[in-house]
């Protein structure tokens, strides 16, 4: 009766736990910095060139400033495999010699019968094997929020599509290099540093693939058995 009333008890504190955790899956974190306001500058009639209407004939379009945007191609494929094998074994053997009691061994019928012969044999051999593999494709628009002082862009942004009952949604961040933004404004997700890529969802299908509450504290390695 005292092991269930345990039980009970446990139960109840990890649900009033969980009950004060609320995820937030479209929060501030991947919002985009503000846009930068120009400054207005009055109008100067009868000049040819004016400010603020000049036309930059010119410039890179490639992502340079805080609030710029670039595409990142997702191009994440990664195999994983790690094997491994011991085998180990051990033979010993230690001959003890009969004793002698006043210069003579004691036998019985003539046979030392205090000789002893002592064999030890030990082996050991285990085997392991891991794999792992992941595949991610897609483009993803992102916003340039910080520019670094070495010149390095820190980018961030999340996509979010609503299909029937569900909501999928990816986000990235990470931190790059101008120089490796492509002409097309692009870069590779394998040049992002630091790179933090998530892909989920969430909805009914979503939580039709999660385990129970009650399953999840069943199975918690602290739980009483």
């Amino acid at each position: 009766m005292k092991r269930a009333s345990f039980k009970v008890v446990v139960l109840l504190a990890v649900l009033v736990s969980l009950s004060g955790c609320v995820v937030q899956l479209g929060g501030s974190d991947y919002a985009p910095p503000p846009p930068v306001m120009p400054v207005a500058v009055p109008a100067s009639d009868g000049s040819i060139f004016q400010t603020n209407l000049d036309v930059r004939w010119f410039e890179d379009l490639r992502a340079a400033r805080v609030g710029d945007i670039l595409t990142v191609r997702l191009q994440e494929n990664t195999q994983a495999q790690k094997s491994s094998s011991t085998s180990a074994t051990k033979n010993s053997t230690a001959d003890i010699a009969s004793p002698s009691i006043l210069g003579q061994q004691v036998t019985r019928q003539d046979n030392p019968i205090l000789a002893a012969t002592v064999d030890s044999d030990s082996e050991f051999s285990g085997e392991g094997t891991s794999a792992q593999s992941n595949s991610l494709a897609g483009d993803i628009t992102v916003t340039v929020v910080e520019r670094l002082a070495n010149g390095n862009l820190v980018i961030r942004g999340e996509k979010w599509v609503t299909l029937n009952q569900g909501d999928e949604f990816i986000r990235l961040s990470g931190i790059i290099r101008p120089f490796d933004i492509a002409p097309d404004n692009s870069v590779s997700s394998s040049r992002v540093a630091n790179a933090r890529i998530t892909y989920s969802s969430k909805g009914v299908l979503a939580e039709a693939n999660k385990m129970g509450l009650l399953q999840r504290l069943v199975q918690w390695r602290w739980f009483p058995n």
